[in-house]
């Protein structure tokens, strides 16, 4: 079972913030061409951290938020991990997960994301908004402004504009919000750091 979550985090990590590019794309002829797979932001060189460690993260989520904690990460091994990168993950319930990918070395966060396996029947209704609720408090986390009901309201316009694609982002100043929505496979709210240029900082 261990291996199973582990091996679907991987996937969710992976996946969550690739931007993808239209299916099957043309060229002149008219016929498919092959693209190369997307590589997601944060995953590229030079890609920016926040200036803020797992550890100090959880210690101010938690304590922000008593009601919606978040346990310790577990490092998540890939194969093959070319890029310079720390994976880990907690398990909030059997359909939600935190996740993060954390720069080797300095172990600052690249990005930090929570995901919502969708589930079925009676239970549908309470456990997303379970999901919306911990995914409200992250956005809290970086725009601390924000009431409770401003911030699930955000979520909730994000997740509406996302619906259905694999690569929704918004922007807000230095931080940058996405959407990827899975289907089946899972719905993923992440925030990360962006570069400003000269004229935005």
């Amino acid at each position: 079972m261990r291996k199973e979550i582990a091996a679907t985090l991987t996937q969710l990590l992976l996946m969550a913030t690739v931007s993808h590019a239209h299916a099957d794309p043309a060229d002149d002829s008219g016929q498919p061409t092959e693209e190369a797979q997307p590589t997601a932001p944060y995953l590229l060189s030079g890609a920016p951290t926040f200036d803020l460690t797992l550890v100090k993260f959880r210690e101010s989520y938690n304590r922000a938020n008593p009601t919606l904690p978040i346990s310790e990460f577990h490092a998540i091994i890939v194969k093959d991990d070319a890029p310079p990168l720390t994976r880990a993950a907690s398990k909030i319930n059997e359909n939600l997960y935190a996740s993060t990918a954390l720069e080797k070395g300095t172990g600052k966060i690249k990005t930090l994301q929570i995901t919502y396996l969708p589930i079925k029947g009676s239970e549908e209704k309470a456990a997303r908004l379970v999901a919306i609720n911990y995914m409200a408090a992250l956005m809290r986390q970086f725009e601390p402004t924000l009431t409770l009901q401003q911030s699930i309201e955000s979520v909730q316009q994000l997740l509406t504009k996302g619906k259905g694609s694999t690569f929704y982002t918004h922007a807000v100043g230095a931080i940058r919000y996405v959407v990827a929505d899975n289907g089946e496979k899972g719905l993923t709210f992440a925030v990360e750091p962006i570069k400003l240029s000269l004229s935005e900082a």
